[in-house]
Formats: structure tokens, C-alpha cells, sequence
């Protein structure tokens, strides 16, 4: 029988940390001014396993043994650094496993975890109280207390042996040792949400200067720390039974600060320039791009571009957008939520939500009062998509003063908030991908795309993208389409096999994210060409309606950047400008084209009305004017039959006009069949 040996926890701790890699970081210390030492966790269960699990155990024990292991190992590289502080903390990175934040319970208290999740909320740093420093008020002896827990405490007794009284006590804070103080919000990641369920929170509380402050509100963080139960006092009746938990922070790892930064292993850098190099790529991604709906290759390869982004510029002056925006209008039935939930879990950060249930504070940011009385702010749904893509369904259904909020994210690509003391400007570099049904159910395609959907046009004009999608009959495209979806309840998968699986693809997304592809002469002779041209329709023909501005112009370079970075070139082709111009044609004859003079008018998105419609406008209101001179007010069947001699507008379309007029505020009726300008 073998007597088992004890081991000191300290001198083990030493023996990894006199290894070359740790000896390195220890030595750099002096330089970074850091009383901080990282250890990878990882190389403690190589180096002694179970040391590793006493660590993850009894982590209070335990951290209390390394931290005097590194400050030993400290004084042998750099006693002079050693002498000037007083210890030293190791971290601890990477966990074998993390811990689901819905999955904390009794069990874990005291253990050392690691929980994954989103920041929503972070309050601002303050310092608090880590040794406190109190003088006596009958003897003046000071004495000294360490602190724990969320209240000050003094000591019991004086120190001094002649005095021993129990108080009272003077708080010395120039003599008490302060460390800084932060407390962020972790809610659950979308993709580990089980269907139905409501996203839950968890509080942590970071110290030391090198970690508050290291992540913003939006971004994924996974938090190695000890889990803590604190009960809550009431006031009256003391400490309740039932506990909070909360997570001591001893380490937080910014997972993807930028959508860029995802883990990409070398062999799948390989893969992925391998694919780059296909000169079908851009297909190869569409056919990858929700492979359970069938059809719909324009739609798909607009929804492949919003993925991937153009380059936003920052000017001294302005800055210009590179994320593009895109509206998918259509008929019930046709996929178009699916489609938004596809590009949600694909794209980079990306979140989906229903207008339905989406207020203005839950798009851009709430301001919340806390228990101490100070106020702070929540992240929104457009704040936690920074850098990437927020998908919102069914935005006509949102009430008209919740969807003003999107205005100034969808151009400047910030929040701007004012609230409760608070004035704050909130990044929200996010690509918006929205649907919406038609507002008399179907689309009917005698109206204008303004007249069909209950959008204002402030925010419509905003989309670089608009797609009408139609649910018409055609014997052929039914055929294919009611054999593509009985083929997927038959067999309970995918029927079309997918060039790209879904893990790659995004990864590929994110590499392809650090591309920053540049106009070359070519495409911009083509770009250029292309908007003086349609301008030129409306210098030749008087009258004729604008069919493009400069925002489109804009709108089609973002798209051929875009479409360069996907096949990972640094460099925007002429191939890439013609793909951007058709791609922009279909937008536009689906939702820019008049429909009395089948001309392309911008101004349908533009200012809500086309130029033909305009132009009776202003005639009527010219008549309105000249017939009320006398009397101040006109009488209405003698506007119609004005109307209809001189401009030969019909009594039908006449009465819709005015009625167009009454709704804009600009005339009223003054009393029944009169009527009278503003």
C-alpha cells in the first residue's frame, strides 16, 4: 500500500508557470503596466488534470494559490516591477466547455464557469471599496477591514487594546483601497434559444481596470468567472430565501467584436479560397441561399448581397453607408418571413424581429432607471445587429411613431437617444432586410408600390432594393414548385443538394468581410454611363419624369462591391457594374414605373407620387385657386367640368385626386360640394 504524497497547490502552479510561454508573458508585464497574467486553460488540464479540476471545484481556494504562484514567479523575472505592486491576478481563458446560461442553477454556486452570451445592458464604471479605512472617533486609532458584499461595513471593535469601544467609526477614503467597478447584462444567444422560449438574463460583475469597459452593449462575450448567490434584502423583513445568481468575472473574451473576427481554422481558409476561385461562386451562394424555397434566383441574389455588404467611407465631412437595405413586398404565402429567418441565422450578427411586437425603444435603445436611482441604457434590436443584419417582418403592421425610430438607422447608421438625462449617439452599421404585405391583402399592379403598401415614404425611399412578390398562377412554375415542396415532406429534407453547407457559408461571409474592393476604371466608366443615361431621358424629352437620382447611383456601387467581395477580389470588374445595373433594372420596373404612362419615375419611391400624378395635382390645385378667387371657395361640379374640358382629366380620376388633396391637408371641404384651398 502506496502512502499518498500532498502536493502544494502553489509549488504546481509554479512549476507551469515557469514554462518559456508563461515566463514570456510574465516579463511583459513591466512593459503593458499590467498586474494581470492570462493562462490558457487548457494548458493547466495538460499539465495537471487534476489540478485543473480542484480549479474549477473550489476556484476561491484555489485562485488564492496561483495568484501567489505568479507573483513568485513574477519577483524571479522582475523584482523590481514586483516590489511596485502588490499582487498579481491570473486569468483564466478558454474552458474546456461553456456552461448554457439557462442551465445555471444551485449546482454551480461557487464554481468556476463559462457562460456565452450577448451584452444588453452595461452600467458605467465606478469605484468601489476593496479594503476600507476607519478611525476610531474616541481613540482616533485607525484600523482596516477588508469588504465584501453590496454594503459597507465598519469594524466591531476598535483595534486599539485600551480603548476596545464599539464605535462610532470615521470612513478614511484617502487611506481605503478602491478598485473600478462595472456590472453588464448577458442575455442568451439567439442560436441558443429553444423555440418558444423566453431569452434569459444573467448579471456579472467585472473589476479591475483591464476588464470594465472592454465590450460595448451588442457585443458577443464569453465570461469565465466564479458563479455567486446573493439574496435580496427587503427593506423590512431582511434577506429573502430564495437567491440571485450572479458571475464573478475573472476573464471576458470579446468573441466578435466585428463580424470579421469569427474563428476560421486553416484548413477552412483553404476551402474557402478554393471556392473563391470557382468562377460560378456567385451561383454556386445563391443555390446555398434558403435551399427549401423554391425559385425566386433574383430575390436570392439581392438577399446574397445584403450578406455580404458593401465598403462604407468615412470622409472628413460625411460619412457613406456601405450596407445596403432591402424590401420584399408580396402577397401572403410567399415565403417571405422564411426567408428573413434564413438570412438571420446566415448573416453575421444577425437578428430577426417582427413588427408586430416591436416598439421603438426595442429597435434602437431603452433607457431604464436603476435601483440606485441613475438612469442607463439597453441595447435595441439595431444596436445588438451593428455589423450586421436586422431582419424585420411585417414592418407595415408597426405603429407609425415606433417605425421612426429606423429613419436615422437606416442612413446614418447610428441611434441617437435623449432620454431621461441621457444623451447618447449609438452605433447601428446594420443592414436592414424588411417585409411587408400588401395593405389590401394582395398586390394589385394598377397601383403604385406606395399606394399598396402602408409604408411613409421617408422610410421607402431608403431601400436601395425594392421586390414585389407575386402569388399568380402559371401551370408551368406550379408544377416544379408543388413537386419541390412534396419532395420535402416526403422526405423530411432538403431536396436540392446545397453547393455550400450552411457552417461554411457563413464563415465564408465573414472572411469575405475583410475585402475592401476598389471601382477600377472600366466599372466606373460603366456605372457612370449608365446613370447619365437614364438621366439623359429627362433632358430630351420636356416633362418627362427623373427615372434615376444619386442615391441609386450609390445604391449600385455598394452592389458591386458587394458582388467583388464575394468572389474575395480587390477589385470591382465591369462584369460586376453590369451584374449591379441589372439586378437595380429589376428593382426598378417592378416598383419605378409608372403605371398611366409606363415611363420609369423615381419619384414614385422618391416622393410618393409620380411625376403625371404631380403634374395633375398642381393643375387641379391651379384651378382650385383661379375658380376661388371671387367667392374664396369653388363650387366642385364645377371643378370637374372644368377639369374635363380643359385638361381632359376624367370625373373619376378628378374625384380621387381631390380626395388625395383633402387627405394632404392642402384643400378642405368648406362646407358640402365647396371647396377651398388651405
Amino acid at each position: 500500500m502506496t502512502e499518498e504524497i500532498e502536493i502544494d497547490p502553489q509549488q504546481r502552479f509554479e512549476d507551469l508557470l515557469k514554462r518559456d510561454k508563461y515566463r514570456e508573458r510574465i516579463s511583459q508585464m513591466a512593459v503593458a503596466n499590467s498586474t494581470s497574467l492570462i493562462v490558457e486553460f487548457e494548458d493547466l488540464m495538460v499539465f495537471d488534470f487534476s489540478l485543473a479540476q480542484n480549479m474549477v471545484e473550489k476556484p476561491d481556494d484555489y485562485f488564492e494559490h496561483v495568484n501567489r504562484a505568479a507573483f513568485s514567479q513574477l519577483e524571479t523575472e522582475d523584482s523590481e516591477y514586483a516590489s511596485r505592486i502588490d499582487e498579481v491576478t491570473v486569468r483564466f481563458r478558454s474552458l474546456p466547455e461553456s456552461t448554457q446560461l439557462r442551465m445555471l442553477g444551485a449546482a454551480n454556486i461557487g464554481r468556476l464557469v463559462m457562460v456565452e452570451g450577448i451584452i444588453v445592458r452595461a452600467t458605467p464604471v465606478q469605484p468601489q471599496v476593496l479594503r476600507g479605512a476607519f478611525r476610531c472617533k474616541r481613540c482616533e486609532t485607525p484600523s482596516y477591514m477588508d469588504q465584501a458584499g453590496p454594503f459597507l461595513k465598519a469594524p466591531t471593535r476598535c483595534t486599539n487594546p485600551t480603548c476596545q469601544s464599539k464605535g462610532p467609526f470615521e470612513f478614511l477614503q484617502e487611506d481605503s483601497t478602491f478598485i473600478d467597478h462595472q456590472q453588464i447584462r448577458l442575455q442568451e444567444r439567439p442560436e441558443d434559444l429553444p423555440p418558444g422560449q423566453l431569452p434569459r438574463t444573467l448579471n456579472v460583475k467585472l473589476s479591475t481596470r483591464d476588464l470594465v469597459d472592454k465590450a460595448r452593449p451588442g457585443d458577443h462575450v464569453s465570461v469565465t468567472g466564479i458563479v455567486r448567490a446573493e439574496a435580496p434584502v427587503l427593506p423590512t423583513a431582511g434577506k429573502l430565501r430564495v437567491f440571485r445568481l450572479h458571475v464573478d468575472a475573472n476573464y471576458l473574451d470579446v468573441e466578435s467584436k466585428e463580424p470579421e473576427a469569427a474563428l476560421i481554422l486553416p484548413e477552412e481558409e483553404e476551402s474557402i479560397q478554393e471556392l473563391a476561385q470557382d468562377p460560378w461562386i456567385h451561383r454556386n451562394i445563391m443555390r446555398s441561399i434558403a435551399p427549401s424555397i423554391y425559385g425566386y434566383d433574383t430575390i436570392k441574389e439581392a438577399l446574397m448581397y445584403i450578406v455580404f455588404g458593401g465598403v462604407a467611407k468615412h470622409l472628413p465631412d460625411i460619412s457613406i453607408r456601405g450596407e445596403l437595405n432591402i424590401l420584399l413586398v408580396g402577397d401572403p404565402g410567399t415565403a417571405k418571413s422564411q426567408l428573413l429567418q434564413y438570412i438571420a441565422s446566415i448573416a453575421p450578427r444577425g437578428l430577426y424581429t417582427s413588427g408586430r411586437g416591436t416598439t421603438a425603444a426595442g429597435l434602437t435603445a431603452a433607457v431604464l432607471r436603476e435601483k440606485g436611482g441613475g438612469m442607463t441604457l439597453e441595447a435595441g434590436a439595431l444596436v445588438l445587429a451593428d455589423k450586421g443584419v436586422a431582419c424585420i417582418d411585417e414592418i407595415d403592421k408597426m405603429r407609425p411613431e415606433d417605425r421612426v425610430a429606423i429613419h436615422e438607422a437606416m442612413e446614418q447608421h447610428t441611434v441617437s437617444v435623449a432620454k431621461g438625462g441621457i444623451v447618447a449617439t449609438l452605433n447601428a452599421r446594420t443592414a436592414i432586410l424588411a417585409a411587408a404585405n400588401p395593405s389590401l391583402g394582395r398586390y394589385d399592379a394598377y397601383k403604385t408600390v406606395t399606394e399598396n403598401i402602408n409604408l411613409p415614404i421617408t422610410i421607402l425611399s431608403r431601400f436601395d432594393l425594392i421586390f414585389v412578390l407575386k402569388d399568380v398562377p402559371k401551370r408551368d412554375l406550379d408544377e416544379k414548385m408543388s413537386a419541390h415542396i412534396l419532395e420535402i415532406h416526403r422526405k423530411g429534407e432538403v431536396a436540392v443538394e446545397t453547393p455550400i453547407p450552411s457552417d461554411l457559408l457563413r464563415k465564408y461571409i465573414s472572411y469575405a468581410k475583410n475585402v475592401k474592393p476598389v471601382l477600377t476604371d472600366e466599372a466606373l466608366q460603366r456605372l457612370r454611363a449608365f446613370y447619365l443615361e437614364m438621366r439623359a431621358v429627362t433632358e430630351k424629352v420636356e416633362g418627362s419624369p427623373i427615372a434615376i437620382t444619386a442615391r441609386q447611383l450609390e445604391s449600385l456601387v455598394r452592389l458591386a462591391e458587394a458582388r467583388a467581395r464575394i468572389a474575395l477580389r480587390k477589385e470591382i470588374t465591369a462584369e460586376d457594374a453590369e451584374a449591379a445595373i441589372a439586378i437595380m433594372n429589376k428593382s426598378l420596373e417592378e416598383v419605378g414605373i409608372d403605371i398611366t404612362t409606363h415611363m420609369r419615375d423615381i419619384d414614385i419611391i422618391m416622393v410618393g407620387k409620380p411625376k403625371s400624378m404631380q403634374d395633375k395635382l398642381r393643375r387641379i390645385l391651379d384651378e382650385i385657386v383661379e375658380l376661388s378667387k371671387e367667392a374664396g371657395m369653388v363650387e366642385k361640379r364645377l371643378l370637374l367640368e372644368t377639369l374635363s374640358s380643359k385638361y381632359k382629366i376624367e370625373a373619376f380620376d378628378a374625384q380621387k385626386l381631390i380626395g388625395r388633396l383633402i387627405r394632404d391637408g392642402t384643400v378642405y371641404e368648406r362646407r358640402p360640394g365647396f371647396i377651398s384651398k388651405v
